[in-house]
């Protein structure tokens, strides 16, 4: 690097591996890392700690880094007042939710960027999102906050330190659980009500603005309308999956979703685009495809997975994390598109098909967050859906689609050219797990090899690069490294995705990971006096509590997945302990979730499970034959989603799955045919070797 380009600055954090904290590595401000040497500082020089939490994706994080961590007066102030510590959220989620909980407290809201001020032994009594330079609009800037926190630290700390205990008090008893009852269908019906009653009926969604994805909402009343046939449901399900589908949240050109619209049609989206919100989306889309059949929901399954197997993936196997809603300082830059610039890039009939049917305006329709302006952009989007567009243009839809593919392709390639979103490449075991689940679910509803292979590939990667000589899972992998002691979700959803993977595969060194990492998660992170898991581990770091969480926002909680998890182990297994912990996993919470059934629908799924009817499959044959195919097609085809399956092979390999599944060693062919057995609730119907039948019994 020559002497011009050098950073005028250099702090801690260019030591680290995070694409967040790197990100900082220059600004002005005295970074820390989370570390003994930062708490060691403060409580040296008596000086309260200044904690930022965020993630390299975060466009406010952004804003506020420009505005203040790299201005030379802020700076100033902070490290003179201050040790200052950066934390990525998606590293230290442990941290994360232990101080936004804190900042919900306080303020009632939270967000990122998060800003928490407290104590050298981390005791926190300030909390705030986004902060800007200077006060406007009645919000206090840095310049006037930081001097006021000074005054009091120096001259009124008594009074800090009672808020500190009070918070701390506070925090101790604020833990989601609240036991009581065993969660049932009652529950479930709740839960249905309360969607129905805040479904947007012209829009699809749960909200008015801003507008989530929630993808457990739709798998949850996926499972709603299969057990109890109402079409309210399904009709739900579809409205959402279609509006987001046509929408501006959808990248039409490079395929796959953004992170949230910012408004109540789904055009305005958030531009960030996480590889969690891919992995959950693709299972709903792939269950809504296996329950309607609607090829609408297949091709956006496999646009979904387009996008993250080309811009996502690691060669080695995993999958990054996110890419960011900026480019060039500017969000959504990369992703939109001014009427000239079509008119440029494609002829005259080419960009007058675009035009029309993804509503590109001259005036544009892009309005800049911050401003509420127009930007003279477009961000494309369907109004109605291609069978709806083709009657109107009295074209057949096969053909509007080729040539829509082909106009596509022409716009991606120019659109390439453009500088692109910063991509945080960390690799994150929990999200990668969500997405193992979602390739295995997707390769088996779409009889896809190459979903399958990549999943496969992912397992390989995160056991070979995130696991440690003990057999320990880490959390983040990056540059060579792979740090942080693994949390409940990283347990949770990788045994998710390798049960989703024997299903596909019936391949038993998936069920075997799957239930090695399930005792050790069971070791370290359950409660054994209340039930339920913990977040963090039983030897990891101490903060200042010991957090139980359940609530599904935009991920699943770990407890939610681990649940359903348990149950299906506890059906493949025979083991009834794995089911007794996933009821206690539901009773330790259920006072909680009585209370506001809607933010818990992944629970629900593990919840609508134990309610059943739930079905136990044993497949006995040889796995290559024709007529153990047929079966094994005839039930993929079908939306069955309380099934475990379990494929006994006839020759010497049925050993591996006998020893994890003993119950099925006297399950033998009839006639020398591939034999199903199918229990229902635990209770068994006789074998038989006719699909129909199967289908019948499990109808």
């Amino acid at each position: 690097m020559t002497k011009s380009t050098e950073p005028k600055h250099t702090n801690r954090l260019a030591q680290e591996k995070s694409p967040y904290l790197l990100q900082h590595a220059h600004n002005p401000v005295d970074w820390y890392p989370w570390s003994p040497e930062a708490f060691e500082k403060a409580k040296a020089e008596n000086k309260p700690i200044f904690l930022s939490i965020g993630y390299s994706t975060c466009h406010w994080c952004h804003v506020m880094e420009r505005e203040s961590f790299e201005d030379p007066q802020v700076a100033a102030l902070l490290n003179e007042t201050f040790v200052n510590i950066k934390v990525d959220r998606e590293e230290r989620p442990d941290i994360d939710s232990l101080y936004m909980t804190v900042c919900q407290m306080l303020t009632g809201r939270g967000g990122w960027p998060l800003t928490i001020i407290m104590t050298p032994d981390k005791q926190p009594f300030f909390a705030a999102t986004y902060i800007p330079r200077s006060s406007r609009f009645g919000r206090s800037g840095m310049l006037e906050i930081i001097p006021r926190i000074r005054e009091m630290w120096e001259n009124q700390q008594d009074h800090l330190l009672r808020v500190t205990k009070e918070l701390r008090s506070a925090l101790s008893s604020s833990s989601d659980e609240a036991p009581g009852e065993e969660l049932g269908e009652e529950t479930l019906h709740t839960t249905f009500d309360c969607l129905s009653s805040s479904f947007d009926e012209e829009q699809g969604g749960f909200s008015y603005a801003p507008k989530f994805p929630r993808p457990h909402n739709l798998t949850f009343l996926l499972r709603y309308w299969h057990s109890t046939k109402d079409k309210r449901a399904l009709h739900m399900v579809e409205t959402t999956l279609q509006a987001m589908r046509n929408g501006g949240l959808f990248d039409h050109v490079g395929f796959g979703f953004h992170r949230y619209s910012t408004d109540p049609k789904w055009l305005l989206p958030h531009f960030e685009k996480m590889l969690y919100d891919q992995a959950l989306l693709v299972i709903a889309y792939a269950e809504a495809f296996q329950a309607t059949r609607k090829k609408v929901y297949k091709e956006t399954t496999e646009e979904i997975l387009t996008y993250v197997l080309r811009d996502l993936k690691e060669p080695a196997g995993g999958f990054y994390s996110a890419e960011d809603a900026d480019s060039e300082g500017v969000e959504g830059k990369f992703y939109v598109w001014s009427e000239q610039e079509i008119r440029k890039a494609l002829s005259q009939e080419d960009a007058n098909l675009f035009i029309k049917v993804f509503n590109i305006t001259e005036e544009g329709n892009f309005v800049e967050e911050a401003t509420r302006h127009r930007t003279g952009t477009n961000i494309p989007h369907l109004v109605k859906p291609l069978t709806e567009t083709a009657i109107a243009l009295e074209l057949p839809e096969k053909e509007l689609g080729k040539r829509l593919e082909r106009i596509r392709l022409k716009l991606y390639a120019i659109r390439e050219k453009r500088i692109h979103p910063h991509k945080d490449d960390k690799i994150l075991t929990d999200w990668n797990g969500l997405m193992i689940a979602a390739l295995a679910k997707a390769g088996r509803i779409l009889n896809e090899p190459k979903y399958i292979d990549a999943a496969k590939q992912t397992v390989k990667f995160i056991l070979t690069k995130l696991r440690d000589h003990a057999g320990r899972l880490h959390h983040r992998y990056r540059e060579g490294e792979a740090a942080i002691p693994a949390f409940l979700d990283d347990y949770a959803f990788l045994i998710w995705g390798l049960i989703e993977l024997y299903e596909t595969t019936f391949d038993p060194q998936f069920l075997k990971t799957a239930f090695t990492l399930n005792e050790e998660l069971i070791e370290h992170f359950w409660d054994s006096e209340s039930g339920g898991f913990y977040f963090v581990a039983d030897d990891a770091e101490e903060l200042l509590v010991r957090k139980k969480e359940v609530y599904d926002g935009a991920i699943p909680s770990g407890n939610s997945v681990a649940m359903l998890n348990l149950q299906r182990l506890s059906r493949i297994t025979g083991n009834p302990d794995f089911e007794a912990k996933a009821a206690r996993i539901g009773q330790v919470f259920s006072g909680t979730v009585s209370q506001a059934p809607l933010g818990f629908t992944q629970l629900m799924i593990a919840v609508d499970f134990a309610a059943g009817p739930s079905h136990e499959i044993v497949i006995t044959g040889d796995p290559d034959s024709k007529d153990t195919r047929e079966i094994i097609d005839a039930l993929r085809s079908k939306f069955l989603p309380r099934k475990v399956v379990i494929l006994r092979p006839i020759n010497g390999e049925a050993r591996e799955i006998e020893h994890l599944s003993p119950f099925i060693k006297d399950y033998g062919e009839l006639d020398g045919k591939t034999t199903v057995y199918v229990c229902v609730d635990q209770q068994c119907n006789l074998p038989t070797t006719d699909i129909s039948e199967m289908l019948e019994l499990l109808r």
